[in-house]
């Protein structure tokens, strides 16, 4: 049942007067419930659980805090249709969608209580002592890795279950020993409420300190500031816009002890078609992305929304087959009315640049909040001198940008802000030719995709999803498979120790 109110802590609490309702996107109307913005008072006390449980979760063991992560999918799971209703009724996606992510948000929590049944991803290091060495004795030295306190994590828009509540950034926390408060999603509270719930069922079922768990409600930009401000908060996982993620990057470095903010942001993921690919499968090429384009209404971060090739005939060619394909697939139904009218907005931007050409857009009405998919088309020369053409379009939109030859569609990758993905279709002939292009794309993307799509983001300890800024704010990491934990965790060294007081890990 939803209450509309905080967990703070296992406790429900509701003391605030400011509200919101969510929005059913495909009906265009308000939700029923009526959500209660967290008070100051409510995330101090919520801060203060997590800080108390900190000194008593760090030091559960990775069975315990797995048999806790495998609890919390199993709630997950018994909310049954509930979620599924919730999900549909406040994001606009159809049920297999909410299924399918269920599903995925599950996986990533026992992949990480998979991870920590054993100590192998502390990265322990052992170095013994050598008092007989020569000018100086060597000291024992053992390092591990330890978790660096409570965290704050911004539930995502684009995905309600599998970067929300209970999703990669909360299960990656958790698994490293760091209690969670979430900013719920003021666009999904009612799913945010539900999985809370299911969280802290199952911490009181596996024994969990109170605290260590929180899910805060709050519209706007007050209450998410006010608890990364907050000197007991030592990391922030964030998935959102560019403003926002750098607002909130900005108060963490700002701060007297800055924190980490790890935020993923931006991306065009920008994919090369060679000229070879184009003339042997254009029709293939242009069938596969439009498909890619329109996925979920356009809205993945790794959604492809910059295409470079070289200009020739076939490459006009594939471009009208390209825009004719995404035209007409049917309109989808977009996450909220905001989401809608940032689209509408940006894609205004970008198609009003001098230059830029619509090659196809969706003629005539859609609903209210639906998305009319466009493709559209810039020569290499201009899209280097404008800098506006970079705006990502969040929704079903990609600019193709065609260039005069490789050596101005490598200038063209050169000139990009990093991304998360990069993806290159090519011939096996080409193979022996990329190494120029292979080069730009390393040196702005996270991941390169070699004859794919960049939709779709497999949870494997391989994957990284993230990137130069601003695709996120520090390259080094991942906030999606099992290298996402090491975002909450900091090396230790323990120096002439006794055994019998080191962590067990460390013994040997």
């Amino acid at each position: 049942m939803i209450t509309g109110k905080n967990y703070i802590g296992n406790k429900l609490s509701g003391n605030g007067s400011k509200t919101h309702k969510t929005v059913n996107p495909k009906l265009n109307i308000e939700n029923t419930t009526a959500f209660v913005e967290a008070t100051s008072e409510e995330l101090e006390e919520a801060i203060a659980l997590a800080s108390d449980a900190f000194k008593i979760y760090k030091n559960k063991t990775g069975k315990e805090r797995a048999t806790f992560l495998n609890a919390i999918a199993d709630e997950i799971l018994a909310l049954g249709d509930d979620l599924l209703k919730m999900y549909c009724s406040e994001s606009g996606l159809p049920e297999g969608r909410a299924t399918g992510e269920r599903g995925r948000t599950m996986s990533q929590l026992q992949s990480f209580a998979n991870m920590i049944e054993t100590e192998d991803w502390r990265l322990n290091v052992i170095d013994e002592a050598i008092p007989e060495r020569q000018p100086m004795p060597k000291s024992d030295i053992r390092r591990t890795s330890i978790p660096l306190g409570p965290v704050v994590v911004f539930a995502a828009s684009n995905f309600p279950l599998a970067f929300s509540t209970a999703g990669g950034d909360t299960a990656s926390a958790l698994a490293a020993g760091c209690p969670v408060i979430v900013k719920s999603h003021a666009m999904h509270s009612g799913i945010g409420e539900l999985v809370a719930s299911a969280i802290i069922k199952a911490a009181g079922k596996t024994g969990m300190p109170n605290g260590v768990f929180s899910n805060i409600t709050g519209r706007g930009r007050t209450v998410g500031q006010a608890l990364v401000k907050h000197h007991k908060i030592k990391a922030v996982g964030f998935t959102g816009s560019i403003s926002g993620g750098r607002a909130l990057f900005d108060i963490g470095n700002q701060r007297t002890e800055p924190i980490p903010v790890f935020a993923e942001m931006g991306s065009i993921n920008p994919v090369v078609i060679t000229p070879n690919a184009i003339v042997a499968r254009a029709e293939e090429i242009a069938t596969t992305y439009a498909g890619s384009i329109t996925l979920g209404s356009g809205q993945f971060c790794t959604k492809p929304g910059l295409m470079l090739t070289v200009d020739s005939d076939k490459t006009q060619a594939f471009v009208a087959d390209l825009a004719a394909k995404t035209v007409a697939i049917d309109a989808q139904c977009m996450l909220n009315p905001s989401i809608k009218s940032s689209f509408v907005a940006n894609g205004n931007l970008v198609s009003s640049q001098e230059g830029v050409s619509v090659v196809g857009r969706v003629d005539g009405d859609v609903d209210t909040n639906f998305a009319p998919s466009q493709i559209n088309t810039v020569s290499g020369k201009d899209f280097l001198t404008n800098p506006k053409m970079h705006t990502e379009v969040f929704g079903p939109f990609a600019m193709v940008v065609k260039s005069k030859d490789e050596a101005e569609l490598i200038h063209v990758i050169n000139s990009l802000e990093g991304q998360l993905t990069g993806t290159i279709i090519a011939e096996e002939s080409d193979i022996k030719n990329l190494d120029g292009i292979i080069d730009a794309l390393q040196s702005r993307v996270g991941r390169i995709i070699f004859n794919g799509v960049p939709t779709g983001v497999e949870v494997t300890g391989a994957m990284t999803h993230g990137g130069p800024y601003p695709a996120s704010s520090d390259s080094r990491f991942t906030s999606v498979g099992l290298g996402a934990i090491k975002r909450w965790i900091r090396p230790f060294s323990y120096q002439d120790w006794p055994k019998e007081l080191l962590p067990d890990g460390l013994k040997g």
